[in-house]
């Protein structure tokens, strides 16, 4: 295998590229001095190399030449054409790592060097604090090292599974848009304390603290959500009255039908992406 001047290039180090970058970083994964980044514009290159203390370029064509591992961070939209911009650069001893929402491996694949290594994956924004949820689907000539390497570069950032393609578009649905449904529940949580009376940002912090403490006691414990939630509704007392509100304002039936047309929505992009 050819050796490369950086262990891993990142095309298009936006917020996903540069949280990427600082997370394996931070982690000790790979050395600040062993990664490259390409952006479009001057100034954010400047503004980047700054910040971070890595080296940053324009020109996705270097990137691609010198680094081993590659992380493609553009927006969907513009996947086909870095892919076959940067084509003549790449070899089977690199790995091609997109980020890209509902861009196929066939997509990709189809753009590149036969047999290069493709691994897609579908990370969430919670990436840019540590606290990211990241899901990789390798292609065909992804090899169970390369399949690792990927999987502890995303686990630098929070979680990280490995899932069949088939499932990404559920993956995009759940934990992909799922920030977003989370943040309007915490939101609503805390117009409910706004309503009885706490300062906005008293009634926010308990809200979002709420939100981490159950979410964390899920995934320590292990246990049943259902068995959880059993845990805090006592006889007779004040959380079940609190549940039948929900129940009555369907906010179950909602939230799962809010990551299936999400998961709908990812499918069409796939077939139509623009």
């Amino acid at each position: 295998m050819q050796t490369r001047e950086y262990r891993l290039g990142i095309i298009g180090a936006g917020k996903i590229g540069e949280a990427i970058a600082t997370g394996v970083v931070g982690r000790g994964l790979v050395a600040a001095t062993e990664i490259i980044l390409s952006v479009r514009s001057e100034k954010h290159r400047a503004e980047l190399e700054a910040r971070t203390g890595m080296r940053t370029v324009c020109d996705n064509l270097e990137v691609a030449r010198t680094s081993d591992t590659i992380v493609l961070a553009v927006k969907p939209k513009s996947v086909a054409d870095v892919v076959t911009e940067i084509a003549a650069q790449l070899s089977q001893d690199q790995l091609l790592i997109s980020t890209a929402a509902g861009v196929s491996l066939d997509l990709i694949e189809s753009r590149a060097p036969k047999g290069l290594p493709i691994i897609r994956t579908m990370p969430n924004m919670a990436v840019a604090i540590g606290e990211g949820m990241t899901v990789l689907s390798p292609g065909s000539s992804v090899g169970p090292e390369r399949l690792e390497w990927a999987t502890s570069i995303f686990r630098a950032l929070g979680r990280a599974l490995v899932l069949e393609e088939q499932h990404m578009d559920a993956v995009t649905g759940l934990s992909g848009s799922g920030p977003a449904y989370v943040y309007i529940i915490i939101e609503s949580l805390a117009d409910g304390g706004l309503k009885l009376g706490l300062p906005r940002d008293v009634a926010t912090e308990l809200a979002a603290q709420t939100v981490l403490g159950a979410a964390r006691n899920v995934l320590v414990t292990g246990e049943h959500p259902a068995k959880l939630k059993d845990q805090v509704t006592t006889p007779a007392g004040v959380t079940i009255d609190g549940i039948l509100e929900l129940e009555a304002g369907r906010l179950r039936v909602t939230l799962i039908n809010a990551v299936v047309k999400a998961a709908e929505r990812a499918r069409q992009l796939l077939h139509h992406p623009h």
